[in-house]
């Protein structure tokens, strides 16, 4: 396997503007967080079960606070509190999520990059070698 050390200056010059094609922005990532609780920030890294679970998780908090006012127009004491509840657990466990995911937003980037970067040198690995195989 190659790093970038290895690469010649055609290489190097392929893999950089290759990579910029290829990889994700943190601050883009950031601003997706900041627009809300949907899970954007995770669609876009591709970590797609847990973005559908995040997305999940804001519908169901969602749904929980029309369910409390629904409730209290009703004026259905034990409803009330049930919607009440299940609404906080859901809102806390969503902000106690997206908190968690300020941290964890560098790294993600980091490692989807780093893949990109490792399959881009295994493309310029295979075609070094398809090259050296067509010069016997």
């Amino acid at each position: 396997m190659l790093t970038k050390q290895e690469l010649d200056i055609q290489e190097l010059m392929l893999l950089n503007s290759e990579l910029r094609n290829r990889e994700k922005s943190l601050g883009l990532c950031y601003l997706m967080l900041l627009g809300g609780h949907l899970g954007l920030h995770r669609f876009y890294v591709k970590r797609i079960a847990s973005a559908v679970a995040q997305l999940f998780l804001f519908l169901f908090t969602i749904a929980m606070y029309i369910g409390l006012v629904v409730a209290d127009i009703a004026e259905s004491d034990v409803v009330l509190v049930i919607f009440l509840v299940l609404f906080f657990l859901s809102a806390l466990g969503l902000s106690v999520w997206v908190i968690v995911d300020i941290f964890l937003i560098p790294r993600m980037i980091r490692e989807w990059n780093a893949r990109e970067e490792q399959q881009l040198l295994q493309e310029i690995w295979r075609i070094r070698h398809r090259k050296a195989q067509e010069t016997l």
